[in-house]
């Protein structure tokens, strides 16, 4: 039977929840266990795909194809592995399935009700990927935070798993001391009304997570441990740090791996961080070389934006390859609008080493990645384009180079004449992993050193092949074609340093111990040309 640790938020979200969940993960992995995540989101959406990116943040995807929460791209770059649609859930996925059911008759004419049945139904799924992964540990990362209405279905869950397995349930809380700078003290009374709020709720943490700016100090150690009912060794001191990839090693310092052993009545085991401690103390903390990647992207201007929350997955997939090379990434975010006003002088682009063009939807700032295509493509700079930054790809080489001006999306332009991109497979987005066949002699191949990779999509407009042969002709080259629906996944130009554009998503795949290949190419590409 597995072993369960939930971890909680208090006193308020956006703390860290969904690292710390990947680091004792992380460090779990490193004492020889089987380890598995889960994250339960209290959203009434069945999935994150019909969220606001700009506002909620990067939909990431399952090799399933499934639309998470962007926690779950964290569980996979920390774990090294990949997870599943098991791995993840929803207030409207677990009211749906009990819905269905009782509609099934699969209750035998009971009266449905919202407790027990809700609780039993997320205790089915956890059970689900029990016995699918018959791993040691699953962690499982609860959303929102203490005494919200949102999860208190969830928490009840928990509190049930706990009574049925009292031996084999531990409770993270992961709660904020805040240092008001009008007093200059870390004060513990907001934590010690989010312990009691769970305590309401039937659950005690066995562990406290306590975040502030500042490391914890004895003092305050000790009064979380008298007014929490927890010992002081479970009080773990979480300072903000410039890199979530230092989490794993903080947490080691204060022995929270064998702390949890311990609540399960197992031995303490070492941990096995070496590579993980090797990368972050000679590259991520004290490497200086520098590496400089332009970003021409469209939700700038957006309000609310959080840039990192939107593109969290590529800002990783660049951290980890500029890791391996021994270099810092400076990223720096291009509005793609600004490139549609003439009299901005795209010739800044020279100043950058790489230059990303991102996906995203809508038809903002189109006009201006296409003319920063075209730039890279004509002086030769290492350029990388990524899902509609591919699409934009193949139209700026067919109206540029194929001379057919009137070239475009139907995404953007639903009569046009000429187009080279199209929804290919009706209305149904390709979403979750698909094979791609790599073409001898392209760089792709060069990168993955495979003949055949797999690779995850999110999207609905395709390059259509109707041109194909008109764009090869000129010199656009087809590196990476799906074998059963002869679709074309990766587009290159010959005799460029690096200009490689996928439709697929490759920073869903890249991971801190083990970069992704094409950002790995691409990296080099960019250090080659500074």
């Amino acid at each position: 039977m597995a072993r369960y640790i939930f971890v909680i938020g208090g006193v308020m979200s956006g703390i860290g929840k969904g690292v710390t969940n990947a680091s004792i993960g992380r460090i779990l992995k490193s004492k020889g266990f089987d380890v598995q995540a889960m994250k339960i989101d209290p959203y009434v959406n069945v999935d994150a795909g019909t969220m606001d990116l700009p506002v909620h943040g990067e939909v990431f995807v399952t090799k399933d194809g499934d639309q998470c929460d962007q926690d779950m791209g964290n569980y996979e770059r920390f774990l090294d592995i990949d997870l599943t649609s098991d791995n993840y859930m929803t207030t409207g996925r677990v009211y749906q399935t009990v819905i269905e059911k009782e509609r099934n008759l699969e209750y035998d004419g009971k009266c449905v009700e919202v407790v027990p049945h809700i609780p039993e139904e997320v205790i089915r799924r956890i059970k689900k990927l029990e016995r699918k992964t018959k791993t040691d540990f699953i962690l499982i990362e609860i959303g929102g935070t203490v005494g919200e209405y949102q999860n208190l279905l969830f928490l009840e869950a928990a509190r049930m798993l706990k009574l049925r397995h009292p031996k084999d349930v531990v409770f993270v809380l992961v709660s904020y001391l805040p240092v008001p700078d009008i007093i200059g003290e870390m004060k513990t009374k907001p934590t010690q009304y989010a312990v009691r709020t769970l305590n309401s709720s039937g659950i005690q943490p066995d562990i406290i997570i306590a975040r502030s700016k500042i490391p914890l100090d004895e003092p305050r150690k000790k009064k979380i441990s008298i007014f929490c009912n927890v010992s002081e060794k479970d009080v773990i001191s979480a300072p903000d740090i410039n890199s979530i990839y230092e989490i794993p090693l903080n947490f080691e310092k204060e022995n929270l791996g064998n702390q949890i052993l311990k609540k399960f009545g197992l031995r303490a085991r070492k941990s096995d961080l070496r590579n993980w401690k090797k990368i972050f103390r000679n590259v991520v903390r004290d490497n200086k070389k520098e590496v400089k990647i332009a970003v021409v992207e469209k939700y700038i201007k957006s309000e609310s934006t959080a840039l990192t929350d939107c593109y969290l997955s590529m800002i990783e997939a660049i951290k980890h390859a500029s890791y391996f090379f021994k270099a810092q990434p400076k990223i720096t975010w291009l509005d793609a609008k600004d490139y549609e006003i003439p009299s901005r002088k795209i010739k800044e682009l020279k100043k950058f080493d790489g230059i990303i063009v991102t996906g995203g939807s809508g038809n903002r700032g189109v006009e201006g990645k296409i003319r920063a295509i075209e730039f890279c493509r004509k002086e030769k700079i290492p350029f990388l384009g990524l899902c509609l930054g591919m699409q934009l790809a193949v139209v700026e080489f067919a109206r540029n180079v194929c001379k057919l001006k009137k070239a475009n999306s139907t995404e953007f332009s639903k009569n046009c004449q000429v187009p080279v991109i199209d929804v290919i497979l009706g209305k149904t987005m390709r979403l979750g992993a698909y094979s791609c066949k790599l073409a001898s002699g392209t760089i792709s191949r060069r990168a993955y050193a495979v003949p055949l990779i797999s690779e995850r999509h999110r999207h609905c407009y395709e390059m259509n092949n109707k041109f194909r042969k008109v764009l090869e002709e000129k010199g656009l080259v087809m590196a990476g074609i799906n074998p059963k629906r002869d679709l074309v996944e990766i587009v290159e130009i010959k005799k460029h340093p690096f200009f490689v554009a996928t439709q697929f998503y490759p920073e869903f795949k890249s991971r801190f111990l083990n970069p992704h290949p094409l950002f790995k190419e691409f990296l080099k590409a960019a250090l080659k040309s500074r």
